[in-house]
């Protein structure tokens, strides 16, 4: 019985390192996914901004600021 017992336990040891390195796999994934759509949205962003100041600067606001 101690022997099955033994099995089972290295069983289910193995089973659970098999999950967590599944686990890891799959949140480092996500992570990197993450990462791109953040560096991503950075970009748009830093477009956006240079868009504005050129319609900005094509409206002939270059310099221009509104207080609010």
């Amino acid at each position: 019985m101690a022997q099955s017992e033994t099995k089972a336990a290295r069983d289910l040891t193995e089973m659970m390192e098999k999950t967590m390195q599944n686990l890891q796999s799959k949140f480092q994934a996500m992570s990197d996914q993450i990462i791109v759509r953040i560096d991503e949205m950075g970009t748009r962003i830093d477009d956006l901004e240079k868009n504005v100041a050129d319609l900005m600067t094509q409206a002939g606001m270059e310099g221009h600021q509104t207080t609010e």
